[in-house]
């Protein structure tokens, strides 16, 4: 049977925001079963800095994944984060942090990985539910498009295209998600970013964190980081990072195959706002086995997990 899990101990990591550059401390505490993942702006305490990290709790898509409360408490920059929680295979977690921006750290998930394999994960004691999508469920925005096929587990293919950028192009890259293939094959890419894009931001009071040092910067035909890249085809890599921290919102595990092409942060949210507002799309299920044989859950997912959709 699939159990759900949680972290062993604590763990604590620090750094500055990319946007914001603002150094911030993140926690990561074990939680009880059925918690899913929750935020918690130690800032703001009580339940004014509380925000489940959930899709329908994304208020902005523009540089990366923010999501928020009725409060307008805000925490920006979760999807590394996120996709180095469900990467690992970890059900329930409690994310506290002291500011408003998850830190960069190197670009990548791989600090992330590193920390959750520190604090040890472990199995608690009720099954893994989780979401089956039984339809194809598709959004466009012109040549781009995300869309979520049934599958057993959740698998991701992507292709991106800079036709103008020889030194990206186009590239393709599919996976099945678990914790090895995650750690392997993704965790490590780093996010990118243009030369002109990142001079135009800073002047504007964004990417204020950024650096060589979290970031692959592409100057016309080159990379301007003198270690160069970790994957031939980091590129696509990191953006599929980006995919499986922003899946990791429907609030519980996903059983389905998503593909994209020149997908981001904004199409992915309208994925799953999409899947979710077709009730016949999906269904919630408790997990017997890796790969199970399913059987149709017999209460709602985690706490308010759905309630959005429900």
């Amino acid at each position: 049977m699939a159990l759900q899990t949680t972290l062993k101990n604590r763990m604590v990591c620090q750094g500055v925001g990319v946007h914001t550059g603002i150094l911030s401390t993140v926690t990561l505490l074990p939680a009880p079963e059925g918690t899913g993942i929750i935020f918690r702006r130690t800032d703001h305490p009580g339940i004014a800095g509380t925000i489940p990290a959930r899709f329908d709790r994304v208020t902005d898509t523009k540089l990366g994944t923010t999501i928020g409360n009725v409060y307008g408490v805000k925490i920006h920059t979760i999807e590394h984060l996120m996709a180095a929680i469900v990467g690992c295979g970890v059900t329930n977690v409690i994310v506290e942090i002291d500011g408003a921006e998850v830190p960069i750290m190197d670009g990548s998930a791989a600090p992330f990985v590193f920390l959750i394999e520190c604090a040890g994960v472990v199995q608690q004691s009720t099954p893994q539910r989780a979401i089956r999508v039984r339809e194809v469920v598709r959004v466009e925005d012109g040549d781009k498009y995300a869309e979520l096929l049934p599958g057993t587990g959740f698998s991701a293919e992507l292709e991106i295209a800079f036709e103008n950028c020889p030194v990206i192009d186009r590239q393709f890259y599919a996976f099945d998600l678990d914790a090895p293939s995650f750690k392997a094959e993704l965790a490590r890419a780093r996010t990118f970013g243009f030369k002109h894009e990142v001079e135009y931001l800073q002047a504007n009071g964004h990417a204020l964190g950024g650096s060589l040092a979290n970031s692959i910067v592409v100057d016309g035909d080159r990379i301007m980081n003198v270690e160069g890249l970790r994957y031939a085809d980091e590129f696509v890599r990191h953006k599929l990072l980006d995919v499986v921290g922003d899946m990791a919102l429907a609030g519980a595990p996903l059983l389905a195959q998503f593909r994209g092409y020149k997908t981001g942060h904004a199409l992915n949210n309208q994925l799953l706002r999409a899947l979710f507002a077709r009730k016949s799309a999906w269904e919630a299920v408790t997990l017997h086995g890796r790969r199970p044989a399913l059987k149709p859950a017999e209460r709602p997912m985690y706490p308010g997990a759905l309630a959005a959709a429900e």
